[in-house]
């Protein structure tokens, strides 16, 4: 006999319920994802990209980099990217997780535990949100995949280039600082 079974449906707020151990809870569209707290190498990429990327973003008035413990809020779904590029709330105005502004770049560093949902789930939500590009990191292949809505992955393995919309210039610079000094 054949027995249906009912998968539950998560919201922010019974995520926010749950206790506070050290894992990163986020739900995308009802599917709760649990993600232990991050290895040294995942935070010293992180780390090494937000120097990169840092200087770039203030230079061309693209906002700042956000990283873990900050949100993005699309349609029911809560997610900690890694990194995310966006404006702040305007000067003088407080705002929340559900009025910021959409993140211009997404990045994932993948884990073992992370590598489907961040190729799957989340690449979908970023897409649906209008991010208009979300690196996925494989530190184990050294490589990253470009995601833009419309167009193919391009896998990248030597020099990144990132293109911001308004920026005269793109930002460069070789795959091979993200996974060494």
């Amino acid at each position: 006999m054949h027995m249906a079974t009912q998968t539950k449906r998560w919201t922010i707020e019974e995520a926010h319920s749950l206790p506070d151990d050290g894992n990163k809870y986020e739900v995308v569209r009802g599917e709760l994802f649990v993600t232990p707290p991050p290895s040294d190498d995942h935070e010293t990429i992180t780390a090494r990209l937000t120097r990169i990327l840092d200087p770039f973003v203030a230079a061309n008035s693209l906002g700042m980099v956000y990283r873990a413990r900050a949100v993005m809020r699309f349609e029911g779904s809560e997610v900690e990217p890694d990194l995310m590029v966006r404006q702040p709330h305007p000067r003088g105005r407080r705002g929340g997780w559900d009025d910021a502004p959409t993140p211009v770049l997404v990045v994932e560093v993948i884990s073992p535990s992370t590598r489907r949902r961040d190729h799957e789930q989340k690449r979908q939500l970023y897409l649906d949100a209008g991010i208009p590009e979300y690196w996925i990191i494989d530190p184990d292949a050294e490589h990253v995949r470009i995601v833009k809505s419309g167009q193919r992955d391009e896998l990248v393995h030597e020099e990144m280039s990132w293109a911001a919309a308004g920026v005269a210039e793109p930002l460069r610079f070789a795959i091979r600082n993200l996974f060494s000094d």
